[in-house]
């Protein structure tokens, strides 16, 4: 792609330092409905890693991968000046946020930004927290510097759409676009809550650039480290605004440069348009793209989601499991290499986490789960009795995950499926979902979200501890000096 200036006109300014004006300037305020928005994400945050650290997810204590970041962050000691969400302590910011970070990812339940198929949040929000604790920060200054993170983390990642893939190139190349834009935007976040100046907050990016990284072949095979990735981009992003703020400085063309950010892991398959389209403009909320990100209402991989969709579906028309013969699920491509490959592990996942990236063993679930509270499958539904139950990896062993052409078209601006059921007796079901359930399709209603921050919250803080946490999350964007810390202390065990 040509991206040379015309001659004689003036060269624009670089990228980095375009985003970093932007994010400085939100410091000023943002839209009412981006507000809005990004104080729902906090509720749903919270709700996601409440739900980690609940009874019903078939973790071993020992094993998992927030316990695992939590003992090596406390092991490394340092000034408390941010709580670990479930221990109550507090660490240095960074360890903090990779604990955290890696929290809110543990269950894969974290909202997702299409087209560049990433998780903002999870990534960008830890790091938010732990600076805004520490330096107790008013509740506007964490929702804005969270928006700012956000939006430079979507539009980096959209950068890496390809209208001919059809994809994300970072996800062709197995690169985790999560951690390695997720670090760039919390570097954002991190660096507006410090109160950096925008050549300041530029370098913060700058340095973040060098810091993120992560492969996504846990996704196919199993492994637990992909848990890690939103921990190290939030532990990554503040360290990278720390050494900012005390003088490292980046390249100024660290994003577009030959050598940058998007050349050196996407080669010339990049496109600058998303980048700054708008980026003049950001007191229209139209101009915002964080806000489109999309919620999950099922705990795992989000190209499994429109399956289990079109399977309740079906169960909601009155198809007998029971009486199964064949099903034919229809994804595109590249849903399709994660959910349905290799063969033989999506149809005997072997852990919770694998349970979660299995095309098969998710339909197989919701054609089997019971309804449970509106939303479908739930934590319960991948627990290692859940997926090893016999009835279920029977029916996982009779669905094929096959390319759809139609679903191509739609991949990745919606996650959509086709779902074909052959029954003992002949008869042939159908169903089709254009775009996932809680995605522009189907968006989750407000009632919706707060019943899946409900069920994930009330297992381990009881009712009226949840109740007061969301109220808590509510008040944020009228919230005083301190708030972040008030709202991690309702989360600290009654004494």
């Amino acid at each position: 792609m040509n991206r040379t200036t015309t001659p004689g006109a003036a060269a624009p300014a670089p990228i980095a330092a375009r985003l970093a004006a932007f994010a400085a300037d939100c410091r000023r305020g943002i839209p009412g409905p981006v507000t809005a928005d990004a104080t729902g994400r906090v509720l749903d945050f919270l709700g996601n890693c409440l739900a980690a650290l609940g009874p019903h997810t078939g973790e071993n204590p020992e094993t998992a991968p927030h316990q695992a970041a939590s003992r090596t962050a406390r092991r490394a000691g340092g000034r408390p000046e941010a709580t670990v969400i479930g221990g109550g302590d507090r660490l240095p910011a960074d360890r903090a946020a990779l604990v955290n970070g890696t929290l809110a990812h543990a269950l894969d339940f974290d909202d997702t930004h299409l087209p560049s198929v990433l998780h903002p949040t999870a990534a960008v929000l830890p790091a938010a927290l732990a600076v805004a604790e520490a330096r107790a920060a008013d509740g506007p200054s964490l929702i804005a510097a969270l928006a700012a993170g956000g939006e430079i983390c979507v539009r980096l990642g959209t950068a890496s759409y390809d209208p001919a893939l059809r994809n994300s190139v970072f996800f062709e190349r197995g690169l985790h676009a999560t951690s390695i834009c997720g670090t760039v935007g919390a570097a954002v976040a991190a660096a507006v809550l410090l109160e950096l100046p925008a050549p300041r907050i530029a370098d913060a990016i700058g340095i973040a650039c060098s810091m993120g990284a992560g492969v996504i072949e846990a996704n196919r095979t199993g492994g637990s480290v992909k848990r890690v990735h939103c921990g190290w981009a939030a532990h990554c992003g503040i360290t990278a605004a720390q050494l900012a703020a005390e003088g490292v400085t980046g390249p100024p063309t660290v994003i577009e440069g030959r050598f940058g950010f998007l050349t050196a892991l996407l080669g010339d398959r990049w496109h600058p348009g998303p980048l700054t389209a708008g980026l003049d403009a950001m007191h229209d909320a139209t101009h915002w793209e964080y806000p489109r990100t999309v919620y999950k209402p099922y705990p795992s991989n989000h190209f499994t989601h429109p399956g289990i969709d079109c399977a309740l579906a079906l169960r909601a028309r009155g198809l007998d499991p029971r009486t199964v013969s064949t099903a034919e699920l229809g994804v595109a491509a590249a849903p399709r290499r994660t959910i349905g490959e290799p063969r033989e592990e999506k149809h005997r996942p072997r852990s919770p986490y694998h349970a979660k990236f299995s095309g098969p063993y998710t339909v197989a679930a919701a054609l089997l789960a019971d309804e449970n509270a509106g939303l479908g499958l739930h934590l319960a539904d991948f627990t290692p009795a859940a997926f090893g139950d016999p009835r279920r990896r029977a029916l996982a062993e009779r669905v094929e995950v096959v390319p759809d052409a139609l679903c191509d078209e739609e991949f990745p601006h919606a996650f959509s499926a086709v779902l074909r059921i052959t029954t003992l007796d002949g008869r042939r079901w159908e169903h089709r979902v254009p775009g996932s359930r809680g995605g522009p399709a189907a968006p989750l209603t407000l009632d919706e979200l707060e019943t899946k921050y409900r069920l994930g919250a009330t297992p381990l803080l009881g009712p009226d501890r949840t109740a007061l946490l969301a109220a808590t999350v509510r008040a944020l964007p009228t919230e005083g000096r301190g708030a972040a810390r008030r709202l991690l202390d309702t989360l600290r065990p009654p004494a």
